[in-house]
């Protein structure tokens, strides 16, 4: 009795998908494969793997391309990643504490 006859995946497409982000499900769902399958395919795991760091470098890539030509937007974002730095934090005065409870004071001996 012979079993199933062995799956053929488009490695190519797998190693796209994966530069995209996709998700070992949606891979999954799009080669018509069960994700149980995939996940015991090695080369599946090491091509998805090599293709998910690849898209991520190339995001970064577009990123730093994108604070190199003064998108302010993108400085300020990779600054806070990459250089720890934060907005200012607004300090609140607490003097008001006071104020409050003396108006509250004043409300209540008028009553």
């Amino acid at each position: 009795m012979a079993g199933r006859p062995k799956i053929q995946l488009d490695y190519a497409l797998i190693e796209k998908l994966a530069t995209i982000q996709c998700t070992q499900e949606e891979i999954a769902n799009i080669v018509g494969v069960n994700i149980s399958t995939l996940k015991r395919d090695d080369q599946f795991c090491t091509i998805h793997k090599k293709g998910i760091e690849q898209g991520k470098s190339s995001l970064r890539r577009l990123q730093w391309k994108s604070a190199e030509t003064g998108n302010t937007s993108m400085l300020i974002w990779l600054g806070k990643q990459y250089l720890a730095q934060k907005e200012p934090k607004q300090e609140l005065e607490l003097d008001t504490t006071r104020e409050v409870v003396e108006q509250i004071q004043e409300l209540t001996n008028k009553l």
